[in-house]
C-alpha cells in the first residue's frame, strides 16, 4: 500500500467521528418525487380477471374487505405505500410536465397513480376492518391530498383521474360516518381536510386554461408541419378528418374567446356554471370543425363538478349526524 494514504487512513481511524459531522443534503419538498420512488416501489397484482374485479369493487366500497384474497397484494407494497403516504403531508407537487410538447407531453404517471390510489383505498379499507379506524381514517386522509396533488399543474385529465382517486375516498368516510365507525375527533380531523379543498374538489379553470394552451401548441405545430395530417395522425393516434383544416387567425380568436368562457364558467358553482353552457355551446359550434374536435366537453366536465359537489356535501351531513 501506498505510504501516504496508509497514513491518511490511519489519521481517519484515530479522528473521533460524531453524528453531527454528517450533513445531509435537504430533503425535496416537491411530492412529485416521492410518488415517483413509491411506484417504482409498486407491484403489480396478479393478472387474474376475477382477483381484479374483486379489487376494483372493494376498493370504491362495491365489496367488503377480503384478507385472504387481496391481504398479500398490500404486503408486497408496504413500502410503496408508506413513500406515498409520507409524501402527501409535502406541501408542493410538481410533475414536470412538458408543456411545451402539447398533446404528446409525457403522462405515464396518471396510470401509475391511479394504481397507488386503489392500493391506497383498500389498505384503508383493510385498517378500518381490522378494527384500526385512525389508521384509516389517515389513509383517507392521505389519499385525498393525493388526489389534490394528482390534479396540480396538469390538464383535464388529471383533473379527472385525481377525481377518481378522490370520490374513493370521501365516499368511503362517508359510509363509515354513517355507520358511526368514527370518533369526534377523527371527523374533525377529516372536516380540517375538506375546508381544505374548493366544493367541486379541485381548480378546474386552471386546468381548462392548461387544455387551451396545449391545444395552441398543437396547432402552431400543424401549421409549421410539411406534413400536418401525419403530425396529427402521430398526436392524436387517429387519421385527420378528411375536411378538417388548420384553423385560421381569426377562427384561433373565436377559439380563445370560447375557452376564456368556458374557463369563466368553471370558476363558477356547478348550478350556476349550467346557466351558461347552453350559450357556450351554440357559440363552440359555430367553431372551426378541427378546433370543435379537440375541445373537450365542457358539459361533462361540469358533471364531474357536481358529482364531487354531491359526494362531498353527503360526506358533510354525515359528519354532522352522527
Amino acid at each position: 500500500m501506498n505510504l501516504r494514504l496508509l497514513v491518511i487512513l490511519l489519521t481517519m481511524l484515530n479522528t473521533p467521528w460524531t453524528s453531527a459531522d454528517a450533513r445531509f443534503p435537504q430533503e425535496t419538498h416537491n411530492a412529485a418525487l416521492r410518488y415517483w420512488m413509491a411506484f417504482a416501489e409498486m407491484r403489480d397484482p396478479p393478472a387474474d380477471k376475477a382477483l381484479q374485479e374483486l379489487l376494483e369493487k372493494t376498493a370504491v366500497g362495491q365489496a367488503a374487505w377480503e384478507e385472504a384474497k387481496l391481504g398479500s397484494i398490500l404486503d408486497s407494497n408496504r413500502e410503496a405505500l408508506q413513500i406515498m403516504q409520507r409524501a402527501t403531508k409535502l406541501s408542493d407537487c410538481d410533475w414536470g410536465i412538458e408543456y411545451g410538447q402539447g398533446p404528446r407531453a409525457p403522462i405515464a404517471y396518471l396510470a401509475r397513480a391511479r394504481v397507488m390510489a386503489r392500493l391506497s383505498a383498500l389498505q384503508a379499507m383493510r385498517e378500518m376492518t381490522a378494527g384500526d379506524s385512525q389508521s384509516a381514517v389517515e389513509r383517507w386522509i392521505a389519499g385525498i391530498r393525493f388526489s389534490s396533488h394528482l390534479a396540480k399543474g396538469g390538464s383535464l385529465i388529471s383533473v379527472l383521474t385525481a377525481k377518481s382517486a378522490l370520490l374513493s375516498n370521501l365516499r368511503m368516510l362517508t359510509l363509515e360516518a354513517m355507520r358511526g365507525h368514527l370518533t369526534d375527533a377523527q371527523k374533525k380531523q377529516t372536516l380540517a381536510t375538506l375546508k381544505t379543498l374548493p366544493d367541486d374538489g379541485f381548480d378546474w379553470a386552471a386546468a381548462w386554461e392548461v387544455e387551451e394552451l396545449l391545444i395552441q401548441v398543437f396547432f402552431d405545430e400543424l401549421r409549421t408541419s410539411k406534413n400536418p395530417r401525419k403530425t396529427y395522425q402521430a398526436s392524436m393516434e387517429e387519421a385527420m378528418p378528411e375536411e378538417a383544416g388548420i384553423p385560421s387567425p381569426k377562427e384561433l380568436t373565436r377559439f380563445h374567446e370560447y375557452m376564456a368562457g368556458a374557463k369563466a364558467a368553471l370558476g363558477l358553482s356547478p348550478d350556476a356554471a349550467n346557466t351558461r353552457l347552453e350559450m357556450l355551446t351554440t357559440q363552440k359550434r359555430s367553431l372551426n370543425g378541427l378546433t370543435q374536435r379537440l375541445i373537450p366537453s365542457l358539459l361533462k366536465v361540469n358533471e364531474s363538478r357536481s358529482e364531487i359537489v354531491g359526494i362531498r356535501k353527503a360526506l358533510l351531513e354525515a359528519l354532522r349526524v352522527n
